[in-house]
């Protein structure tokens, strides 16, 4: 077999490319930040100046060096490109639309399908972030609808906040995972139409299955999604069972 080289890749093998905001907290085991969340290798690219601050207050100024930094993924190799923080939404139609590979910025693109699989009346309780920013334009951005959701916000979260606003340098796991599960049970108690969670921030999976024991409904996340298009664009060989 014949391999290429390709001019100015510097390594090989990281099919998925991820995006990073500009930020100081840790990112956690299980985090879209940790490369070692993943069973294959990813390839990562920060966007400076791109900060918790700008990208809540939906700053499209910097469309630019999102499509700057998919550009250079692409170059170095990668098969589908996604994003560190559900807002990441606003920039989607622009990044996909210049390069060649798939881009899925946002969490949020999975609502289409989770719908799908839920009963005409049923709710998609939504987990974020920030319930401030997550505005109806943030879905029309992808062209999601945002009728079949209900969203509960993390912003007033003590110690979340400490760590993803505040950017104080260390974040409670523990702590972190008690308002979590605190947010899922009262958003699923006042809401019985709710029959799946998304997670819309990177920094929740860590906490998916603790939701998923309190609430007993099946959660999604950026992992769930990145670990879908994975499977997409890097098959598997499958041989004769013996």
């Amino acid at each position: 077999m014949i391999f290429k080289a390709v001019k100015g890749q510097t390594s090989y093998g990281e099919a998925i490319g991820i995006l990073l905001l500009d930020t100081f907290s840790p990112f956690i085991y299980g985090d879209v930040g940790n490369a070692a969340s993943y069973q294959y290798p990813v390839r990562f690219k920060r966007i400076d100046g791109l900060t918790v601050e700008r990208i809540f207050d939906h700053d499209l100024g910097f469309v630019e060096k999102m499509i700057a930094g998919a550009r250079e993924l692409e170059r170095q190799g990668v098969k589908a490109i996604t994003g560190d923080c559900g807002f990441m939404a606003i920039y989607q139609k622009e990044v996909k639309a210049s390069v060649n590979v798939p881009v899925f910025l946002s969490s949020l693109l999975q609502i289409p399908f989770i719908a799908a699989t839920l009963p005409e009346d049923a709710k998609i309780g939504i987990i974020t972030a920030n319930s401030r920013s997550l505005t109806p334009d943030v879905f029309k951005k992808i062209g999601v609808k945002d009728d079949p959701v209900v969203i509960f916000g993390l912003e007033d979260s003590r110690h979340f906040k400490e760590a993803v606003f505040d950017e104080i340098g260390f974040l409670d796991s523990d702590r972190i995972r008690q308002e979590v599960v605190g947010i899922a049970k009262e958003l699923t108690a006042g809401n019985p139409a709710v029959r799946s969670i998304l997670l819309e921030c990177s920094m929740l999976p860590p906490y998916g299955k603790d939701v998923q024991q309190a609430v007993n409904l099946p959660v999604y996340d950026y992992l769930t999604m990145i670990d879908y298009v994975y499977s997409s664009v890097v098959k598997k060989r499958f041989k004769d069972a013996m």
